[in-house]
């Protein structure tokens, strides 16, 4: 039955171009839908069309419609580029175990990352299709929780579990958004960013960890 699915997608896929180059599977085929989509929404924000990825593709909204049935597609692009950027903050914060310096440099570097990155915006914006709730999307809190638990800092023995964590995460969206809708003037970067970010955000996390600690 997969085969046969496939054998079909190929079909259709050749009669409506990719511009000579058909995908040689699917896995290929939604990486290129996703690249295009990705594109676009860079251009244009969220308000693409299925027309607009399927013209640059040289293929039908069908053949689109196939892999991303619905109002899938900018969801798909957006969690791609979620766990695209997860993968990078992950990389650049290895090794770092106090619970400040990593909480400071991942604000840091989501901020100075996220004007270049659309598709992560969306992804922090909105809950596609669901009643918005702004930064604190049940996506981007599940982003959150997932960077913060990722960390190499040692949560369970500063006495933080799963709920405190996301309480966590939920302070530091908040933070994010405010840093979002108003970034200073003049607004902070690199070093200046920093110092700013450990004077305020670093008295809360300390103070969060020693109630924590004391309530055991």
């Amino acid at each position: 039955m997969t085969r046969y699915r496939f054998a079909d997608k190929i079909h259709l896929m050749r009669t409506h171009g990719w511009g000579g180059a058909t995908p040689a599977n699917d896995e290929e085929a939604i990486d290129r839908i996703l690249d295009a989509a990705g594109t676009a929404i860079h251009e244009r924000g969220a308000n693409i069309r299925v027309a607009d990825v399927a013209r640059a593709l040289e293929i039908s909204r069908q053949t689109v419609y196939n892999y991303f049935p619905g109002n899938s597609l900018v969801e798909a692009v957006a969690h791609r580029s979620g766990l695209r950027f997860i993968e990078r903050l992950a990389a650049h914060l290895v090794g770092i175990t106090d619970p400040v310096d990593a909480l400071v440099e991942s604000f840091a570097f989501t901020l100075e990352w996220l004007p270049g990155d659309k598709p992560v915006q969306l992804m922090l914006a909105s809950d596609f299709g669901k009643t918005s709730t702004g930064v604190t999307s049940d996506l981007a809190k599940r982003f959150g929780h997932g960077i913060l638990a990722g960390l190499d800092v040692d949560w369970a023995s500063l006495g933080l579990n799963d709920a405190g964590i996301d309480d966590l995460v939920e302070y530091m969206l908040r933070m994010l958004q405010s840093f979002m809708i108003d970034p200073g003037r003049p607004p902070r970067s690199g070093d200046a960013l920093r110092s700013y970010l450990r004077r305020w955000i670093g008295p809360v996390v300390i103070a969060e960890i020693a109630g924590t600690k004391g309530a055991r």
